[in-house]
């Protein structure tokens, strides 16, 4: 995937927008780089002062390790799937990680289960739902998870991040009204290029924009989502089954 570096940049200014690293803080780099989130978990720290403190080889796989490590190092900020969260925040020292002040997800859905564990866990920290693909520079929506929003519902996703929009739409690439459910598209500033040596594939994930600019693209992301009526986008699963 052709990502460029003006779409990783918009990424980072947002989320520094969102979270404010200060030199203070210390972000732990466990995810391996073939995957995109390392992008973030790497630059965003060097980028604000911040301490970047690296996890052995295959250490996200390992809650105890884990644990003894952000502690250890007193890590401020660090991201998990939510799998692998639910196997951390079940480990006997988890409790004691309290040099946290943020948690982000992603890559799977988090489920109410998994974040009332959360805040029970370690009260406190903030615990953030993000969702994006690759191909949109990472993550494109977020989602502040709190104890007192807990109703019962799925998490959302959230809302679109700077310079993105997100378009929930029918198989006529008309709008869908709140509460329908529709695929997503993705547009704006971190839409990758395409896939390098797949013009096919790019032109198949890559579509024009009715939306949009004339010339603009937008991604086609497989997924299913539907608009909650408070705004935020509630992931549905992918549109294959």
């Amino acid at each position: 995937v052709v990502v460029p570096h003006s779409a990783v940049t918009n990424r980072l200014r947002w989320g520094q927008e969102q979270y404010l690293l200060t030199p203070d803080d210390r972000v732990l780099h466990k995810t391996p780089s073939s995957f995109d989130v390392s992008v973030w978990e790497i630059f965003w720290p060097l980028g604000t002062g911040a301490t970047l403190v690296v996890a052995r080889p295959e250490g996200h796989r390992d809650p105890a390790y884990l644990c003894e490590l952000i502690r250890r190092e007193r890590v401020t900020v660090a991201q998990f799937v939510p799998s692998m969260l639910d196997a951390f925040l079940q480990h006997p020292d988890a409790g004691r990680c309290d040099s946290l002040r943020l948690v982000i997800v992603g890559g799977e859905a988090l489920t109410t289960a998994t974040a009332r564990r959360f805040h029970q866990v370690l009260p406190g920290v903030r615990l953030v739902d993000q969702y994006g693909p690759t191909e949109a520079a990472i993550e494109v929506t977020a989602w502040t998870c709190r104890p007192e929003d807990d109703d019962g519902r799925p998490i959302p996703i959230g809302r679109p991040v700077w310079n993105t929009r997100v378009h929930i739409l029918d198989g006529e690439l008309q709008l869908v009204p709140p509460g329908v459910a529709g695929e997503l598209y993705l547009d704006g500033a971190q839409l990758a290029r395409g896939y390098l040596g797949r013009p096919a594939l790019t032109a198949e994930r890559f579509v024009a924009n009715p939306y949009g600019e004339p010339g603009s693209r937008m991604y086609r992301t497989g997924d299913l989502a539907r608009w909650r009526p408070d705004g935020a986008v509630e992931y549905l699963g992918r549109v294959d089954g």
